[in-house]
């Protein structure tokens, strides 16, 4: 049995702040648990270009999949989140973007932007974001953008993202990656009251008979041990492992937690309710030139959809400019091996000899040659209004839950995506890129039918890893968590990730997890006080 005042699951993009924050009181005891490794076993995931590589590490990056989505083919997507010491801000593309204006008129009373401002800044001085210089072929994509409606912006952290289009900030600095994990416990050295346990998987939180959350239950070195909170136990497993933490803890929706034999503490119907995520789809060109170009640094919004009921000024989607050279070979090697192999035969041997055939592959020239002269408009549906759900599999912690975003099942999702898919191409076809040759290689000639173009963006569609909602905050009492991120029902449990977003920025989800991680801190600072 050990004792602390905080108990911190989850040592990803929030948790790590949430955890170093709480610890600057030497009085107070704060464990932080991460079910993965040290980032310093993986010396990938604290490099600048080392994303790639941790892209394809499945000690970084865990192997998901949906449940066959009906409205995207019938495929079971990828959903892949980090799994090691700064979770996904240690093995994603390093953008950070806080998100437009009124994405957080979304979101309830007291996280307004106007709310939030001060609190990116304080973050933004501790993970000091960069922007990276521009080249020949990023500034070319802005001219052929400007083109078509964009507009070039020099700040994409100001909140305007209408129709705008310029350099995203992105968390590295030299040669290094500054995860939040580099930014708030490294960085700040030992701590005595700082206990930071990777390969450290919880298994339940423990609620009193009263519903107050009072320990932890965590696998450890082979053992089962357990750690008890005088104060509050915060969880930051994130948007897919916080609210299947809940449901084995007997925390969710009743009926379902009674079909595995999990005992009730509380019957939430909401806990895993409202899952959703950014889904995109490519449009790839082929150029006769080289891509000088090596990171996904060159991001733009626009309203696609102008008959949607969403404000006139929020942008729907977000278009990508991701050039190949940076890391196409990791890609393929991630993305294929499932689609390659025959689910029975799926696993880590038959998936390490596919990406092996594929790395062999770009060891030829002229594959090489090729992917040098490649680019993608990545188009990102950024305001879905489909949503999923999420359920347990087994009661066994180490089986993954049953996740269901439902791509497309509102039909306006892909009304936006096909429009969207439309505007890419014709940027990639304009006056500004003709000096580069460019020629469209997907969708391509086959898809020029409305029926071709929607049957192309359902059988391609991918996740943006930008999972959202299934601990959904607000101000209804039917909401898992209130404005504070306590959760509803119980006592001494707050949620501080991206499970609590009500609805999903049109940007990425990185500093808004840091922001939720650094309010989480200072909501519980301030009622302790």
């Amino acid at each position: 049995m050990q004792r602390y005042d905080y108990i911190v699951i989850g040592g990803g993009s929030a948790g790590c702040i949430v955890a170093a924050e709480l610890a600057k009181d030497g009085a107070k005891r704060v464990l932080l648990l991460e079910a993965g490794p040290p980032a310093e076993a993986h010396p990938e995931t604290l490099s600048a270009s080392g994303y790639k590589e941790a892209f394809i590490n499945d000690a970084v990056m865990g192997e998901r999949f949906s449940v066959p989505q009906e409205h995207a083919g019938g495929q079971r997507v990828f959903a892949g989140t980090g799994t090691v010491m700064g979770g996904s801000g240690s093995v994603n593309g390093m953008v950070y973007t806080r998100g437009a204006r009124e994405d957080y008129a979304e979101w309830p009373t007291g996280w307004r932007w106007s709310d939030v401002t001060e609190d990116f800044e304080a973050i933004e001085q501790q993970l000091r974001p960069h922007r990276r210089p521009p080249t020949t072929w990023t500034e070319a994509c802005i001219a052929a953008a400007e083109e078509h409606g964009f507009s070039r912006k020099g700040d994409l952290n100001d909140g305007g993202m209408h129709n705008a289009i310029g350099y995203e900030w992105m968390s590295y600095e030299d040669d290094h990656r500054r995860s939040s994990y580099v930014a708030f416990i490294q960085d700040a050295g030992e701590r005595p009251n700082l206990t930071v346990l990777p390969e450290a998987r919880a298994h339940r939180v423990v609620f009193t008979v009263d519903a107050r959350a009072r320990a932890v239950e965590f696998e450890h070195e082979g053992e089962l041990k357990r750690a008890e909170a005088d104060d509050e136990i915060v969880l930051c497993a994130g948007a897919l492992e916080t609210p299947k933490l809940l449901m084995l803890s007997g925390v969710g929706p009743g009926e379902h937690l009674r079909a595995f034999g999990i005992p009730i503490v509380r019957d939430r119907p909401s806990i895993g309710s409202g899952l959703h995520d950014h889904p995109n789809v490519p449009v790839f060109f082929k150029t006769d030139r080289d891509i000088d170009c090596f990171y996904p640094q060159l991001y733009s919004f626009f309203r696609t959809n102008l008959d949607s009921d969403l404000p006139p000024t929020q942008s729907d989607t977000c278009y990508v400019y991701w050039p190949a050279p940076s890391a196409m070979r990791q890609m393929m090697q991630r993305m294929l091996p499932p689609k390659m192999i025959p689910r029975a035969l799926y696993g880590p041997r038959s998936r390490a000899w596919a990406r092996a055939f594929i790395g062999g592959a770009f060891k030829i020239g002229a594959l090489q040659r090729f992917t040098d002269h490649v680019f993608g408009i990545i188009l990102i549906l950024g305001k879905p209004k489909s949503r999923g759900v999420l359920r347990l599999h087994s009661a066994n912690v180490k089986e993954q839950a049953h996740i269901d975003p439902a791509y497309y099942s509102h039909p306006e999702d892909m009304t936006t995506m096909m429009k969207g898919v439309r505007l890419a191409r014709t940027i990639g076809s304009s006056e500004s890129l003709a000096a580069w040759g460019t020629k469209e290689l997907m969708p391509g000639r086959r898809a020029q039918s409305a029926a071709q173009l929607e049957r192309y963006i359902r059988k391609n569609t991918i996740t943006t890893y930008h999972f959202a909602g299934t601990c959904k905050m607000g101000e209804t009492k039917d909401d898992a968590v209130d404005p504070w991120l306590r959760l509803r029902g119980v006592s001494g449990l707050r949620v501080a990730d991206a499970s609590v977003i009500p609805w999903t920025p049109v940007s990425a989800l990185n500093a808004p997890s840091m922001l939720i991680g650094y309010r989480a801190a200072r909501l519980i600072r301030a009622e302790t006080r």
